[in-house]
């Protein structure tokens, strides 16, 4: 039994207590204070030991360390793998290769975003360049193939294995397949080439992505220089100021943030045209071909029907959405009264609140993030018996003081891994809310379980003295959202690292996250954690309902913009075009979006997901509508049921990528295996959930 077990019944039993006789006045239970405290500065923090609890990781030099025992490792995997009889073993031999390698890429790619030291970023970047290089080397080395293929040949030996090791083989060989592995050794050499050149550009775009603009201070009104950032005699726009009031103030951050740069639209282009050479030389028709071969959708003309779907669907509202927002422009503004883009997410929120009075405001002070995080830790112990544990930090195992540590618990089998908590803003930190997998789960040698250690980076303000981090009902769903891609992540129980968590396909990936939003506006839920930070009292009902009923508000066009990116990503890696990427955006935004182009703007290149979604924008589309239906199936009638609970994490969560998606949705859940076909599976999808967060 686990030693945590004890521990985790005593501050079960202190948690309980704090809560029945303390609620009015605010105390909280260990998690829910470790997140509403402001963090305590030590300065022993950054030395020592190593980030993640890796000793060399005290210096950037350790990367190199690191690094080279990696390789060094690998080496001697891939003569174990060529040289042992087919069997399980084989499967065992790849898994371990790709842990030994994940385990020093996964880590180095966190560290080179978020980081607030360059040096750091500079080396994890350089780290994740040459673990690339050798695993693209990797799935084209012939004798490391024909080891698997050895296996994969011979039925008798594949009939004695079980589903989950024939499948993670299956998936090795797909590597291999996608990577040219059938080619003369030219050619081979040239899929190298073009896969360490796409990693290079990819890195390049993603920078150029979130870098700011500058215009001279003279070009724009002196009233509104306030809204931006100041330099000298330039004024820096590094957003879309989406939530500003002003309408100038938006058009001018849209016109001047998304303003074309020649630079940027060359990286682009070549970036697009790698990937169409690589997956021409490998045998597919595009990229998007080759993308979507081992997905749920399986092909780009299912993703186009499916899109195509949805907008024949929606076309009726869409246009109702944005005549409403015309009508409320021109009350604010009647001699400016065209609908913009830079109107759509302004006017959308303010149409919702005026008909519901849903000021974030308003919510912020029953959402502290303490109160949110024992939400979460009440609903994952009620569902699965798993608890959420403040972990003290050792020195040097974080990259910044406010990062906090999840030690995540079941009340029977014991520590189940790591979640490192990294929610407040700093500068240069990402603006995206993400999950990062550190390690990922696999069953050792020895019978025990390597633990999976997981990073979710938010970008939520620090509490003050007076206040702990209030959030808007917005940002208490993305925490919920991304907890659920961490919780898939710490469930998940697979005998391989290759499959683990969400290391499953794309569009099945964001199916557990989306879950967690139903969850999140669901009173039987929100009721019990959200309490006033000063008075204790409860969310009231009526402004639940009132937040559910908003999302219904100008929903179909929210969700039509994200077809829009859809479509644009589908088409961008699809057959190569004789235009340009901004011709094909003007396009398809009149096609699949319908409010006008704005001469001189590229949005394409503010277009991050383009690289780590490639061909596979579609899938939180895709995702939603899954997920919309393990809700309606599974939980809507009893959303703390720990025998769904049990069910859901046994049938789904529990195999991360082991199983075929659709045998897991399918399974026991009963789900249509036809979705993407039958576009009125997504008819409650519409109204709520589909339009959330993105």
């Amino acid at each position: 039994m686990s030693a945590y077990n004890p521990l985790l019944r005593l501050l079960r039993a202190r948690s309980a207590v704090t809560l029945r006789l303390c609620r009015k006045v605010t105390t909280w239970s260990p998690v829910g204070a470790a997140f509403n405290a402001q963090a305590v500065r030590r300065s022993d923090l950054f030395r020592k030991n190593g980030l993640f609890g890796v000793p060399e990781l005290s210096s950037t030099e350790g990367f190199d360390v690191i690094q080279e025992r990696a390789l060094l490792e690998t080496d001697q995997l891939v003569e174990k793998a060529c040289s042992s009889s087919p069997g399980a073993v084989t499967v065992e031999t790849f898994d371990k290769l790709s842990d030994s390698l994940c385990r020093v890429a996964d880590l180095a790619d966190f560290i080179k975003v978020a980081h607030p030291d360059p040096l750091y970023r500079e080396a994890a970047e350089k780290t994740c360049i040459n673990i690339g290089t050798t695993v693209e080397k990797l799935n084209t080395n012939v004798e490391l193939c024909k080891s698997l293929k050895n296996l994969l040949d011979n039925e008798e030996i594949m009939a004695k294995l079980d589903p989950e090791t024939r499948r993670v083989a299956e998936l090795f060989m797909f590597d291999f397949e996608i990577s040219g592995i059938h080619l003369d050794e030219k050619q081979r050499k040239e899929v190298v080439n073009l896969n360490v050149r796409l990693l290079d550009l990819s890195n390049k775009f993603l920078m150029g992505c979130h870098m700011p603009n500058r215009i001279d201070k003279r070009a724009l009104p002196h009233h509104i220089h306030q809204h931006f950032i100041n330099e000298g005699n330039y004024v820096q726009i590094g957003g879309l100021h989406a939530d500003a009031p002003d309408d100038l103030v938006r058009e001018v951050a849209y016109r001047i943030f998304l303003y074309s740069n020649g630079e940027m639209m060359h990286t682009l282009e070549e970036l697009l045209s790698c990937r169409n050479k690589l997956a021409r030389l490998v045998g597919y028709q595009s990229y998007s071909h080759r993308a979507l071969k081992g997905t749920m959708a399986k092909s780009p003309d299912t993703v186009m029907n499916f899109l195509q779907l949805l907008t024949d669907k929606l076309k009726d509202r869409t246009e109702k959405d944005f005549e409403m927002m015309k009508d409320m422009k021109t009350k604010f503004n009647p001699r400016n009264a065209d609908l913009m883009p830079w109107d759509h997410p302004y006017l959308s929120g303010v149409i919702r609140a005026e008909r519901f009075n849903i000021e974030p405001s308003l919510y912020s002070p029953y959402f502290s993030l303490g109160a949110c995080m024992e939400g979460l830790n009440s609903l994952f112990m009620q569902l699965f018996g798993v608890s959420l544990l403040a972990e003290q930090l050792n020195a040097g195992e974080v990259w910044s003081e406010d990062v906090r540590k999840l030690a995540v618990v079941h009340e029977t089998e014991g520590l189940l891994g790591y979640i490192y908590c990294d929610f407040f803003y700093r500068p240069d930190k990402p603006h995206q809310d993400c999950h990062f997998t550190i390690r990922g789960g696999r069953l050792l040698d020895d019978g025990q379980y390597q633990l999976p250690v997981v990073v979710l980076m938010l970008n939520l303000p620090h509490p003050t003295r007076s206040a702990p981090t209030l959030l808007t009902p917005a940002m208490m769903e993305n925490l919920f959202h991304e907890m659920g891609h961490a919780m898939h992540s710490m469930l998940g129980r697979t005998r391989y690292q290759h499959v683990t968590g969400t290391r499953c396909v794309t569009d099945f990936a964001e199916v557990p996250s989306i879950l967690m939003e139903y969850f999140a506006t669901d009173y039987r839920v929100i009721n019990q954690f959200a309490r006033h930070y000063q008075t204790g009292q409860p969310l009231p009902q009526s402004m639940v309902a009132r937040l559910c009923e908003s999302k219904k508000v100008c929903g179909a066009a929210d969700t039509q913009l994200q077809i829009f990116y859809a479509v644009l990503d589908q088409i961008y890696h699809g057959k190569p075009q004789s235009r340009s990427t901004t011709d094909i955006l003007i396009d398809m935004q009149q096609k699949y979006y319908g409010l006008p182009y704005v001469p001189n703007t590229a949005w394409q290149l503010r277009f991050s997901h383009l690289v780590g979604y490639g061909a596979k924008y579609y899938s939180y589309l895709m995702s939603r509508a899954v997920a919309s239906m393990v809700w309606r199936q599974c939980f809507h009638k009893d959303p703390l049921s720990r025998e769904t609970g049990e069910r859901y994490r046994r049938e789904m969560l529990a195999h991360g990528g082991g199983k075929e998606p659709m045998l897991m949705v399918e399974g026991k859940f009963t789900f249509n295996s036809e979705l993407w076909k039958t576009p009125s599976v997504y008819k409650d999808s519409y109204s709520t959930h589909m339009t959330s967060t993105f």
